[in-house]
């Protein structure tokens, strides 16, 4: 009995394999890679202070919900509060103004603010917060 061998075919070559790597360098240059942008000098942001008295003095403004405006517990228009500010800023550079807004408030009514009395010359601004609770 004569054994055959069974005829030699060409296989077309595959390129599963280089599919693999391909799809291996991709993960790995993901994952040590930075998604973030970073900033070209150093940053340091600012640090929260839980459980101390806020400053004495100054003035408070109030933001609600939807935007309204009070100073030191008096409502009080956006016109007429930039006014009473720059006044109160006039009279006393040192100015410390403490800004609690509701927390369903819109950035843009606290961000406005922020940026107007920087531009008034208010040198502290404080932020109240409520930490979230563990």
């Amino acid at each position: 009995m004569k054994l055959r061998r069974a005829p030699h075919r060409n296989e077309q070559e595959t390129i599963v394999a280089l599919i693999d790597v391909v799809l291996f360098l991709l993960i790995f240059f993901m994952l040590i890679g930075r998604m973030d942008a970073t900033a070209p000098f150093m940053v340091f942001p600012s640090t929260a202070r839980t459980g101390q008295d806020l400053p004495a003095g100054g003035a408070t403004v109030a933001i609600a919900a939807d935007g309204r405006m009070a100073l030191n517990g008096h409502e009080i228009g956006p016109a007429a509060l930039e006014d009473a500010l720059a006044e109160a800023v006039r009279r006393n550079p040192e100015l410390v103004v403490r800004i609690n807004a509701h927390r369903d408030a819109e950035l843009r009514h606290t961000l406005a603010l922020t940026g107007r009395l920087d531009e008034m010359g208010v040198k502290d601004i404080v932020l109240i917060v409520t930490p979230k609770e563990p």
